[in-house]
């Protein structure tokens, strides 16, 4: 094929692009960290060059969509117009220009979504692709926004679905991502009779004379699904991409919750007050930085000693990567109050005996038994911990995703906690992933730990008010 890149691809991901290239109907099965999202955006470019797309209609997560912003620029070698769900008031079309619309999949929970999209499609539908971003967050075929979206795309002449795991719980869940592309495909137009084919159910009685639900019995019939799915569909992990850097980066940026955004804000106010003034010693600025990364993270410690719990838009963010990938993760977070309420929310979610951890709460012994039971019992997935207390000296080459939920400013605990996956006995590609709230202290400290900045007093007057 003829299409000149403007940032030349791993070799996996030409051979994506060169199998998904002229398909009507693709999917890029392809592990977080392979760069999925850079093949999309050259597909669409390509298609562009060939006058068969115009328009590309991007549905995602809220805190992946912000980033293909950023994708789009570094990636597509075609001029580009970006419009933004929400952030720019109006769609406009510019001719010589291949148009990208960016809207968030919680967006069509609610008829709003589809308003702010039905027009471009009946307009564009021809010459349009629409790329599902993170597909599984239409398995369940019962959810609006699953029904809202298989809806609106059935005229739409390219579609493309994204995601590392296509199967989070069983095969079933290929049913709804498939049937958004094309419901033939899997050769099925009704669920039942595509569970009829590879699955066998069986009736389960809930407690105290209730009603019956089918649950899954057995899989049947898999090597047949696998072919098909095979025709129209590009999968890789890393552990098959040789060229890969061994050490893969990523960012989440979150938006706060209304209930986190409401009090970030009065509390950046003072905080600027404090920094403006010549007077404020070094601990004083260093308090406030504190409360504002405390609200980033889901609470707030009043200055009476009063802890708070927030609506967590992070906690709810690391439940969504979490089911997107598969293998053991490690979880570092810097406050008590976060390890205790993650340990919480994923026992509930995953299982009790699926999360191990390590932090001041835990004694010596059961630290070390810890360390063991994650690296060699194939059921507990999650280890999280402090990366003060768990960061250094620890074998933990079991994992590969390493997810900060948040950061302090010290560079060598950063460094040191990395290390704990990436070591002697790691034979994988280990992805590590930042959960950023978005125009926030995060962002701050991110960058500081990025440019190697020790934090001084001087740091603390000068670089702080940027993201105050």
């Amino acid at each position: 094929m003829g299409y000149i890149y403007k940032t030349q691809p791993f070799e996996h991901q030409r051979q994506a692009l060169i199998e998904g290239a002229d398909k009507s109907n693709f999917a890029y099965f392809m592990e977080m960290g392979t760069g999925k999202t850079k093949v999309s955006i050259d597909n669409m470019a390509y298609l562009y060059q060939e006058e068969k797309v115009n328009v590309v209609l991007v549905v995602a997560p809220n805190s992946v969509y912000h980033n293909w912003k950023n994708e789009i620029s570094t990636h597509c070698p075609v001029d580009t117009t970006i419009h933004t769900h929400k952030q720019d008031k109006k769609f406009v079309y510019k001719s010589g220009a291949l148009h990208w619309f960016l809207i968030n999949v919680e967006a069509f929970s609610h008829s709003s979504g589809v308003k702010a999209v039905q027009s471009l499609i009946n307009e564009y539908y021809d010459t349009m692709c629409m790329i599902i971003d993170e597909s599984t967050t239409i398995k369940n075929r019962s959810a609006k926004r699953t029904k809202s979206l298989i809806k609106i795309a059935e005229k739409i002449k390219y579609k493309r679905i994204l995601t590392g795991s296509p199967i989070t719980k069983s095969p079933l869940d290929l049913f709804s991502q498939c049937k958004f592309l094309d419901e033939a495909l899997l050769g099925f137009n009704n669920f039942y009779s595509f569970r009829a084919r590879y699955c066998h159910m069986k009736s389960v009685q809930l407690s105290n004379g209730g009603r019956q639900i089918a649950l899954p019995l057995y899989f049947t019939n898999l090597n047949e699904l696998e072919k098909k799915v095979k025709s129209f569909s590009f999968r890789v992990k890393k552990e098959d991409c040789l060229d890969l850097p061994s050490k893969i980066y990523q960012k989440r940026l979150i938006t706060l919750s209304s209930e986190q955004q409401t009090l970030y804000n009065s509390l950046r106010t003072f905080a600027r007050a404090v920094f403006q003034d010549q007077e404020a010693s070094y601990s004083n600025k260093l308090t406030e930085i504190i409360k504002l990364h405390q609200v980033c993270n889901g609470f707030f410690v009043s200055d009476e000693g009063e802890k708070k719990s927030l609506t967590n838009a992070k906690l709810t963010e690391l439940i969504n990567i979490l089911e997107e990938i598969d293998g053991k993760v490690i979880i570092w977070a810097n406050y008590v109050h976060n390890i205790e309420t993650i340990i919480d929310t994923l026992n509930k979610k995953f299982g009790q005996d699926t999360t191990v951890a390590i932090y001041g709460a835990v004694s010596v012994e059961d630290r070390n038994k810890a360390v063991k039971d994650f690296q060699t019992n194939k059921g507990v997935r999650f280890f999280i911990g402090n990366p003060s207390t768990g960061g250094y000296g620890l074998n933990l080459t079991q994992a590969t995703t390493v997810i900060y939920f948040s950061n302090s400013y010290n560079l060598e605990v950063r460094q040191q906690s990395e290390d704990r996956a990436h070591r002697i006995g790691q034979k994988n590609k280990v992805t590590y992933i930042d959960l950023v709230a978005d125009k926030t202290i995060d962002e701050f400290i991110l960058k500081a730990l990025n440019k190697k900045l020790k934090i001084s007093a001087q740091t603390l007057g000068e670089e702080v008010l940027e993201f105050l």
